[in-house]
């Protein structure tokens, strides 16, 4: 089932499980979040619900977000979200949701804004090759190289790598493990690192990977009963 959650990270600490190893986690403060709208399949082509994170006063929105806002009576709000529920038809607006919609044990994506790293090479940027530190390169050994050194294309095209602004931009992190959840404080522990400095705003939702348990069979017992029995013979 598909289930979704706006959310704001707290920090890193660790818990410790029944056998008392130490596991890293990521808190997030997890909703309450509020039904701003409603996507319908007969007006919208598509069945979605929009929700609304975190109260901000009225002055930080424009007039039409706060018209939107108040049609749907709801307070102003500083994220607005999309997502396709798979229960969106059954929700209406004003429905609020917490951070007991997920479980323990539950697999998610995480979706924010990476950290700012500031202006960075080619090297660190994209993970690019150095020149050769010999005779004949220069001061130079950190650069890219040449980028058009043939007789065609003889010009560089859009999207070409090189150094620049890196970091801040939106990063998605796949398949991460809720190990607690905290429906009184809106807290949710997720194991591992999620994306974003502290205070930064998370899309959580139910992965889109699909977690099979897969069962290891010994190559040395043969499934066949005629032929586990002409070896036994």
């Amino acid at each position: 089932m598909k289930k979704a959650i706006i959310g704001k990270k707290v920090g890193m600490t660790q818990i410790f499980d029944e056998a008392g190893h130490a596991i890293p986690v990521t808190v997030i403060e997890a909703g309450p979040c509020v039904v701003t709208q409603k996507k319908t399949l007969e007006k919208d082509g598509y069945v979605a619900v929009q929700l609304g994170f975190e109260d901000v006063p009225e002055r930080k929105l424009s007039k039409p977000e706060l018209g939107h806002l108040k049609k749907a009576e709801a307070s102003p709000k500083k994220v607005l979200k999309e997502f396709r529920l798979d229960n969106a038809a059954e929700m209406n607006v004003g429905d609020e949701l917490k951070a007991d919609v997920f479980a323990k044990g539950d697999k998610v994506d995480i979706t924010g804004i990476s950290r700012g790293k500031g202006y960075a090479g080619v090297i660190k940027r994209w993970n690019a090759h150095r020149l050769k530190e010999s005779h004949g390169t220069g001061p130079v050994h950190r650069h890219a190289g040449a980028m058009s050194a043939n007789s065609s294309p003889s010009k560089i095209f859009p999207g070409k790598i090189g150094a620049g602004q890196m970091g801040v931009e939106q990063v998605t992190v796949q398949n991460l493990e809720i190990v607690k959840v905290d429906p009184n404080l809106n807290l949710i522990a997720v194991k591992g690192a999620v994306p974003g400095a502290n205070k930064g705003i998370l899309a959580i939702r139910s992965t889109v990977k699909k977690n099979k348990i897969k069962h290891a069979v010994s190559s040395r017992i043969s499934t066949n009963p005629q032929k586990r029995s002409a070896r036994n013979a």
